[in-house]
């Protein structure tokens, strides 16, 4: 198994290896500076290239979007900071943050836009929307903030240790966290307790996916314990798996960033393609500033789910033979550039 820590020299806790201070005084810093350059990195990316990917226009003036890719680069930020502090810190920041986050809710839900703390700050922090880049600048709409992802972020990287153990300890860590996760979450949810507590019972929805349908933005520790636990508890699962169909999905795993950047453009083109073979025409709302300032939905437009998930084969066919190349050149390659894609 891999981790960061691992890659730079740096013996994990677990691994029956002591860290000398004089080890760890060579290899943190090195170990942060990865996160700190690949943060800005994916930040810059998010705010230039995946914007156009989205929007296929250059309307910078009026839309920038913080979206996952935004998120994921701020938490390494982060990250290039905490990987100084001992392991078992980095877990346990990570989950306070994770279980506590949602006690700012009543707190965020009374705050005064017009009071003395930045209220922006609560906009990339918590509460997510429209956030003005000074006098007369543009305005970036966040959809990923920062809390709780940079807290997964850590949780993430203190669980690379896990992925380091022995196999039936590593094994049976998986099961103890996943399961506890996922009955965390039936418990919370069953009794609509802390953590995202809606009266799920009085929606429209088909009552087992109003049960399902917990709080994304910003992610509530219901929708965490809901997604994460039942990933965890498939690694020991899916680590042996084998034949063809776990290979194809292992050329996207290689080359997560890569697969990204090019699934984005190539499903708004995809679309287009669609509006033209539908309406004659590519419809002009699949240039406008997507996915958080489109405008209404044109008339007609919208797809039914056998359309929707024919153009997702169609895309994923396409993206498998860059993908597999991208994924032997990375391997082949010697370039530290390489590991920023």
């Amino acid at each position: 198994m891999d981790h960061p820590l691992l890659r730079s020299g740096l013996r994990l806790p677990g691994r029956d290896q002591r860290i000398s201070a004089g080890e760890k005084a060579r290899t943190v810093p090195a170990l942060s500076r990865f996160p700190l350059i690949r943060g800005a990195w994916l930040i810059l990316l998010e705010l230039t290239v995946i914007r156009i990917s989205w929007t296929f226009n250059f309307d910078f003036a009026h839309y920038l979007l913080a979206g996952v890719i935004w998120a994921i680069g701020w938490s390494m930020i982060v990250l290039a900071g905490l990987v100084w502090l001992p392991l078992p810190a980095i877990a346990a920041l990570g989950a306070l943050v994770v279980a506590g986050h949602n006690l700012l809710d009543p707190v965020v839900a009374n705050l005064n836009p017009e009071g003395p703390a930045p209220f922006w700050l609560w906009r990339v922090l918590y509460l997510g929307g429209e956030v003005q880049l000074g006098a007369g600048g543009p305005p970036l709409v966040i959809l990923y903030v920062l809390i709780p992802w940079v807290a997964v972020m850590a949780l993430g990287y203190a669980f690379g240790a896990v992925l380091g153990w022995e196999p039936e300890r590593r094994r049976r860590t998986c099961y103890a966290i996943g399961l506890g996760a996922i009955a965390a979450f039936l418990i919370l949810r069953g009794f609509n307790l802390y953590g995202d507590p809606r009266h799920w019972e009085g929606s429209r929805m088909p009552a087992p996916l109003s049960f399902l349908n917990t709080t994304k933005y910003p992610a509530s520790l219901q929708f965490l314990l809901m997604t994460l636990g039942p990933t965890i508890a498939a690694i020991p699962l899916l680590e042996h798996a084998r034949g063809r169909v776990a290979d194809f999905l292992a050329v996207f795993g290689r080359v997560p960033l890569f697969y990204y950047l090019l699934h984005i453009p190539l499903i708004h083109a995809l679309a287009c393609g669609v509006s033209l073979i539908r309406e004659g025409q590519v419809n002009p709302w699949l240039f406008t500033n997507h996915p958080m300032r489109p405008g209404d939905l044109p008339d007609g437009y919208m797809w039914n789910l056998g359309l929707l998930y024919l153009v997702f084969a169609i895309a994923v066919g396409i993206l498998y033979f860059p993908c597999r190349w991208f994924a032997g050149l990375k391997a082949r390659s010697k370039a530290g550039w390489m590991s920023y894609l």
